[in-house]
């Protein structure tokens, strides 16, 4: 599972995707399109766009929640927090950094 997510975080379009839902979740894919063109300059196919979230959903790190005719799609950290605890010290959490003690 790890691996997944490292392999879906590796593409740059994936993570202005995964920072835009960190941002704000419940984007549709038309939403998360506009976005990458207007912020980020990015020229990319609404295919192409759902082709990343397909592998980001595989990963677990996006979420896809249907309503009516409509999909959102929500950023989801756990598979993330479960791939970093191989190296953080038990009891942290990504967003902490690990204290050293230093010898007198």
């Amino acid at each position: 599972m790890a691996d997944d997510v490292f392999k879906a975080l590796a593409d740059p379009t994936r993570r202005l995707i995964l920072d835009g839902l960190a941002e704000r979740n419940g984007q549709s894919l038309f939403e998360i399109c506009v976005r990458l063109a207007t912020r980020h300059d990015v020229a990319i196919s609404r295919q192409g766009v759902s082709q990343h979230l397909a592998v980001l959903e595989a990963a677990g790190l996006v979420r896809t929640r249907r309503e009516g005719r409509y999909k959102f799609h929500d950023l989801d950290t756990e598979p993330l927090t479960r791939a970093l605890g191989r190296w953080l010290p038990a009891g942290s959490t990504p967003h902490e950094t690990p204290t050293t003690e230093k010898s007198p």
